[in-house]
């Protein structure tokens, strides 16, 4: 591989600095209105903001929360999920999806992925149903939908809730219905480096249940039902103002973000076709995918990383090890081979750099090096 040019700029993995540059001023009018407010936590702008991301996705009603993770783990338990019970899960994640079930002292039952998309097979739900089994969460991994018409007809059949964990694809879409609305409750992370990221932790659940909403509200806040009065034990999750005003003003972006994420994908499938031993992304049949990650697959995948370090190119590993080979679960018994297709995207894994602000020139720096990479590895 040809040495690095050391005069060349380096390529960010993902660049928030130039995607606040070109909304610095909406941003700094946004948090100097809640500044001069002097209110902090779940006040006007959170209350917009929940209407104005709910009607986005396509649900009736938005709970905010203080993270991701919070809002899987709410609507978990809104949803009666506790101890003894199952929660179907897909094991190549990220672990919030499963310790979120853990947290509530239920258990996650692993489900292995599709090759293609990375997103839960529904070809393997079936035979991990059990009559302790009360839910299941399909991730919509990288920025595209899981399967979930035949993850819904599963669920219908057996009575079990369907919770989205749609923490990377805000926006996509599924037969036209965007992310977020296609199960029983849809969570979403807005953690700095999403699509649609805070300035800190944030997070919030979107349904059509107006009881569902109702016990959120109230166990973001200690299980109270008005001011000092509380009917069960909860959490502290309230989302702050400034997240909100934040979050209200780059949703306003969102849409055109995607665009870019689909234009940079685009072209790097254009540059890396026909690469021998290189897998670029695969897009389900009636999906829109909104490319939260460009993740290839390459059977030299660690030699191919550390080619691309040595010449410049950031990427990252998402995620090397599957949740049920982690030592957490280790008492649950699972061993590797279990759930191989799981095993195999987490060694062949790689995301390259992608965001609307990336340029065609460092778009075709990476695509080139990774083709040479692959090429001598």
């Amino acid at each position: 591989m040809a040495a690095v040019n050391v005069c060349e700029p380096a390529i960010p993995m993902l660049d928030l600095g130039a995607q606040y540059r070109s909304i610095r001023e909406e941003i700094r009018d946004a948090i100097d209105a809640v500044l001069e407010s002097q209110h902090f936590i779940l006040g006007p702008q959170v209350n917009t903001m929940e209407r104005e991301i709910a009607d986005y996705c396509g649900a009736r009603l938005g709970v905010g929360v203080a993270s991701g993770t919070d809002a899987l783990t709410l609507a978990l338990h809104a949803g009666g999920i506790g101890p003894g019970d199952e929660v179907l899960v897909p094991s190549f994640t990220f672990i919030a999806t499963a310790d979120s079930v853990s947290l509530l002292g239920a258990t996650p039952v692993f489900v292995d992925i599709l090759p293609d998309t990375f997103c839960l097979n529904p070809a393997e739900v079936v035979g991990k149903i059990t009559p302790r089994t009360k839910a299941i969460i399909p991730v919509h991994l990288y920025g595209q939908a899981a399967d979930m018409d035949e993850i819904g007809a599963i669920a219908k059949s057996h009575n079990l809730l369907v919770i989205e964990d749609n923490a990377q694809a805000i926006g996509a879409r599924y037969k036209g219905k965007r992310t977020g609305s296609l199960g029983h409750i849809g969570c979403l992370s807005f953690f700095p480096s999403k699509n649609l990221g805070g300035f800190g932790d944030g997070g919030m659940v979107v349904t059509d249940s107006q009881e569902m909403a109702a016990r959120l509200r109230s166990l973001r806040a200690h299980g109270t039902t008005k001011k000092y009065f509380s009917v069960e034990q909860g959490w502290n999750s309230r989302l702050d103002e400034l997240q909100a005003a934040i979050l209200r003003v780059k949703l306003r972006h969102l849409d055109d973000w995607a665009e870019g994420r689909r234009s940079r994908a685009a072209l790097y499938n254009g540059l890396l076709a026909g690469v021998e031993g290189l897998r670029t992304p695969s897009v389900g049949l009636d999906r829109e995918h909104v490319y939260h990650q460009y993740t290839v697959r390459i059977a030299s995948r660690d030699k191919v990383q550390k080619k691309l370090q040595d010449a410049g190119v950031p990427t990252t590993v998402y995620y090397p090890v599957p949740i049920h080979l982690q030592p957490i679960y280790g008492s649950l018994g699972y061993k590797p081979g279990d759930l191989p297709e799981s095993e195999k995207a987490a060694l062949e894994a790689l995301s390259l750099p992608i965001y609307p602000e990336l340029t065609d020139a460092q778009v075709e720096r990476v695509a080139n090096a990774l083709r040479s990479a692959v090429q001598e590895a």
